[in-house]
């Protein structure tokens, strides 16, 4: 009786210590192995989290501080340009725009997938997950579409610095000064002062008035009569003066050109001067040649066509040149010096340092 009962408890404690060990053998996998790979999931995305972030920042600093690259290797480049506090607000909201999408498209797309490892290796299945998500991405995607397209046009104008703060642009229904850039609209004031907002994917073509440089182009319309190489040496010579004076030498960045004749109109002949400016001065630059030029032909003589028809009566083969008035020795030099006026530029940087630095979508 005595052996039975002990072969019994012999048996049960062998089972039980058997138990005991796949117990102890199987929590001791469950500790050793799960936890382990959850763990190593979690530095792996932890530290691609960390290098991506980091490379992000890197880039994102190089295009704040990096110079222009509208001038290229190899080009002039232009201290106004270089200088330009427009320019650098332009880059740092650029690369803070870019930088803050960038980031959190990298945290977003590392932390769904840490969390599906995760969950793959505890056993839970993920593919009632994946096909939610999918669900889910299709709606949305219908629903959302023209926010989706605002959000990827915005992200593509930023990478390709096509506009920023500061810029003077053509934006096909609205045109004016650009206040504030964000993922999804831009903002713009007009010469009048209206404010318009510009939804990003709704800009099909954009012209920028104020990135690189600009060109003051005058059409000056002169009568059939009068000598065409005597009003191209003078607006040659009245271009000269104002590139060659240090108020303006700044703003003017090449020599002015008389390209010739422009058309033969109507009543008049339309002669075409160009000069190449600094951004932005274009506008300055034309009015005070529109001045000088006036005063110029004033002294030398040449007149300006009237929309109107005059019959002349001549016993001669032709009406001679007008004469130029006396004490003038120069035509050029009529019309005085002046300081540059106020411009757009300056128009544009007041209006950029009212802006609050907080009200700027960077990332919106």
């Amino acid at each position: 009786m005595s052996d039975a009962l002990s072969d019994v408890i012999q048996t049960d404690t062998a089972q039980a210590t058997e138990a005991a060990t796949e117990t102890a053998s199987e929590v001791g996998q469950f500790l050793l192995d799960k936890p382990l790979k959850i763990l190593i999931v979690l530095v792996v995305c932890f530290v691609a989290r960390y290098l991506l972030l980091r490379l992000i920042g890197r880039v994102a600093t190089g295009i704040a501080t990096g110079a222009s690259r509208l001038g290229g290797r190899g080009t002039k480049r232009y201290g106004l340009l270089e200088s330009s506090p427009l320019l650098s607000e332009r880059r740092e909201q650029r690369a803070g725009t870019i930088a803050s999408v960038l980031k959190s498209a990298t945290t977003l797309v590392l932390g769904i997938a840490a969390v599906m490892s995760v969950l793959d290796i505890v056993g839970v299945s993920i593919a009632p997950f994946l096909a939610s998500a999918g669900i889910a991405g299709v709606a949305i995607g219908f629903g959302a579409q023209a926010l989706v397209k605002d959000f990827l046009s915005g992200f593509f104008m930023l990478a390709e610095d096509q506009y920023g703060v500061g810029d003077v642009v053509d934006l096909g229904d609205a045109t004016g000064t650009v206040e504030a850039v964000g993922l999804r609209v831009t903002r713009l004031r007009d010469v009048q002062g209206t404010v318009w907002y510009v939804r990003n994917g709704e800009i099909i073509r954009v012209g920028n008035q104020s990135q690189g440089w600009a060109r003051a182009v005058l059409d000056v319309s002169v009568a059939y009569d009068a000598d065409v190489a005597h009003v191209q040496e003078v607006l040659q010579r009245v271009g000269d003066a104002l590139a060659e004076e240090e108020d303006w030498k700044p703003l003017v960045l090449e020599r002015p050109d008389v390209w010739g004749v422009e058309q033969m109109a109507a009543d008049a002949i339309v002669l075409r001067l160009v000069v190449k400016t600094a951004p932005l001065q274009q506008w300055a630059v034309q009015r005070e040649l529109r001045r000088r030029i006036k005063a110029a032909f004033d002294a030398a003589g040449i007149e300006f066509p009237f929309p109107q028809r005059t019959v002349w009566l001549r016993n001669d083969g032709g009406r001679p040149q007008q004469p130029r008035r006396p004490g003038t020795a120069d035509p050029a030099a009529a019309a005085g010096s002046h300081p540059p006026p106020r411009s757009e530029a300056d128009v544009s940087a007041e209006t950029t340092a009212d802006v609050d630095p907080e009200s700027v979508h960077r990332g919106s």
